[in-house]
């Protein structure tokens, strides 16, 4: 199977599904289409074009069958893979896993907005006006404190064993550390599973490594000193 990807310092639909498909150990060649500003003449339009229906990273090719989108390519890939449980096996927590992989694809708007994920960048001066002044990030951070909350077990991932939920939430995780969104202890717990998953430390050290930064994925580190005055 071959898995296109984008930037994977700022590329959050990536990242879920090249975790699942590296935490469960699927068969994978990986290639990483670097974001550009996304133009219909540039690069990444002009590739991805020719691979998606929708022009857009993440796209999953098996063979003549070609799925794109994040929570598709993952519900392909727990069919594909069935010995592998993806999702939870048992039937109320699959059923809760669904539920907030589908929260979290559909909602959670003012976070993806202002804190996009940049997990080289240390943004912690705006993260600290952004929870000031935006009551909707507040209300964001409050939903998804209460969905890892809800765990079975504390030292333990969002439905028991870890599965597609917790990929889904990974990128919050590495919004959270980046911006240094306050939150409570139990969620730092949560948080502390997901950054000592051997997957998401390897995603993490290659993000760090790529240095392409993007001017448009940018707001806040090139214009620094103008959010701190404004």
């Amino acid at each position: 199977m071959e898995l296109y990807i984008g930037s994977k310092n700022y590329s959050s639909w990536s990242m879920r599904p090249w975790l699942v498909m590296k935490h469960f150990d699927l068969p994978m060649q990986e290639h990483l289409v670097a974001f550009d500003d996304f133009s219909a003449d540039g690069q990444f339009k002009q590739l991805m074009s020719l691979i998606s229906p929708s022009g857009k990273v993440p796209t999953l090719i098996d063979q003549d069958i070609v799925v794109w989108d994040s929570l598709a390519i993952c519900e392909y890939l727990a069919e594909r893979f069935p010995e592998k449980h993806l999702w939870p096996i048992d039937k109320t927590q699959r059923a809760r896993a669904r539920s907030i992989c589908a929260e979290m694809h559909s909602g959670f708007s003012t976070l993806r907005q202002y804190c996009g994920m940049n997990i080289e960048a240390d943004l912690r001066f705006i993260g600290s006006k952004l929870w000031n002044d935006l009551a909707g990030l507040r209300a964001d951070i409050a939903r998804i404190e209460h969905i890892w909350a809800e765990r079975p077990e504390i030292h333990g991932f969002l439905c028991g064993d870890f599965s597609i939920a917790d990929a889904f939430y990974a990128p919050v995780v590495m919004r959270f550390v980046s911006y240094g969104l306050p939150i409570s202890e139990q969620s730092q717990q949560y948080m502390q599973n997901i950054l000592t998953n051997p997957a998401v430390i390897q995603w993490i050290t290659q993000a760090q490594a790529e240095k392409q930064f993007v001017q448009h994925q940018e707001p806040y580190r090139q214009h620094r000193e103008q959010f701190l005055r404004s």
